[in-house]
């Protein structure tokens, strides 16, 4: 049994050392100073529900965008919320030299809320380059001239962006909200293993995963693959079955966004039940993705991960620590460590490597469990019951 858990941990490590190159192999753009067309304009997409307490930050880093305004429009599509959320951004409007439209969607049973919103949005925008984001999010300034700049330069029909973890001093004090220097240290770092690896199988030619609270891609290219026919029926996806489509249409006319200036910050889970809500409603896309990469990619993980967590059963029983099963640790944990910390320190998290072998620990049983619970049918999040 040792050598078939040392055979297979040993093709994870190399999958490992393969993510790193990959990783290291995407080149730091952009470079250069591409002048904006004159009638070039980006198309903001942000679908919102209940959002009043985070809205109103995020416009005001749209307002401050070193792209010029005139490039830039910017559609709220508010689903339904039940708070102050479409007060404040008509209120936002009034008061602001901001192209701000509000789309107010009425509250009717769909199957994929977040894709019936970005539909509707489109048939307003007016730009060539659409971008998403989410209402809890914030950029930075040159976030939006960054992906222009790159667009034009590569012509890329898909670009897919870095997201990570606001630092959140009002997290509950829990093991998933430590008090590391502000932030969310388990989150973080777990979030970014997501951003990293989908970051290198794109680079790779393999695009697997991506975030929508940072992506563009052309309006006609979304037209051209049909937009979300064919997998509109399931709930989440928005992202990543959008990125599946396009890389069948338009082949690697795609990349990854590898720049300081063009990440995203977005808000950590600050209990127990919102991260598990979160995480159900992103792995309820692996269950259903049909593409065979996608389905092997799972796989492995799964068995990667029950592999690790019985050889560290194993390695701990009993009066003496076993060398074998340790040595297969090392295997495992030494490659994944470099992967995670070339990812958390483009991130600007440099501070939080230390805590990656506490989240190694950690992370076999939350892949088995997530990996497992996610085969049912249905969760709920923002306060609706999805399929």
């Amino acid at each position: 049994m040792i050598y078939a858990f040392g055979f297979f941990i040993s093709l994870y490590a190399l999958a490992c050392f393969w993510l790193c190159w990959q990783w290291l192999r995407i080149p730091n753009r952009p470079t250069l100073s591409v002048p904006v067309p004159l009638h070039f304009k980006v198309s903001v997409i942000i679908p919102v529900r209940n959002e009043a307490a985070n809205i109103g930050v995020l416009l005001d880093d749209l307002v401050k965008q070193s792209l010029p305004g005139k490039h830039i429009e910017v559609i709220i599509v508010d689903d339904a919320s039940t708070d102050s959320t479409a007060e404040i951004v008509i209120h936002y409007k009034a008061l602001n030299q901001i192209d701000l439209k509000l789309i107010s969607l009425a509250d009717v049973p769909v199957s994929s809320p977040k894709k019936k919103a970005i539909t509707e949005a489109l048939k307003k925008a007016s730009g060539q380059l659409i971008v998403t984001t989410d209402g809890d999010c914030r950029v930075g300034e040159r976030w939006l001239e960054t992906i222009v700049q790159i667009y034009l330069q590569t012509g890329a029909k898909f670009i897919s962006g870095p997201v990570t973890f606001l630092d959140s001093p009002t997290a509950r004090r829990t093991v998933l909200a430590l008090p590391t220097w502000g932030g969310n240290m388990l989150q973080t770092i777990e979030f970014a293993s997501l951003i990293g690896a989908g970051a290198s199988l794109l680079e790779a030619g393999h695009p697997t995963m991506c975030n929508g609270a940072n992506l563009a891609y052309e309006r006609t290219a979304f037209e051209e693959v049909g937009g979300y026919a064919g997998v509109d029926h399931i709930a989440s996806g928005d992202d990543e079955f959008l990125l599946q489509k396009i890389h069948l249409r338009y082949g690697n006319h795609i990349c990854f966004l590898k720049h300081k200036d063009a990440i995203v910050r977005t808000k950590p889970q600050e209990s127990w039940q919102a991260f598990y809500r979160q995480r159900i409603r992103w792995a309820s896309k692996w269950a259903v993705n049909k593409r065979v990469t996608t389905m092997l990619v799972a796989v492995f993980i799964f068995l990667v991960n029950l592999i690790t967590l019985i050889v560290l059963i194993k390695a701990v029983s009993g009066n003496r620590m076993n060398i074998g099963f340790n040595t297969i640790l090392l295997i495992k944990y030494l490659p994944e460590f470099l992967f995670l910390s070339l990812i958390i320190r483009f991130l600007g998290k440099k501070r939080l490597v230390v805590y990656i072998p506490l989240v190694q620990l950690f992370y076999p049983l939350y892949v088995l469990f997530f990996g497992l619970t996610a085969q049912r049918k249905g969760y709920e999040w923002k306060g609706r019951r999805l399929r």
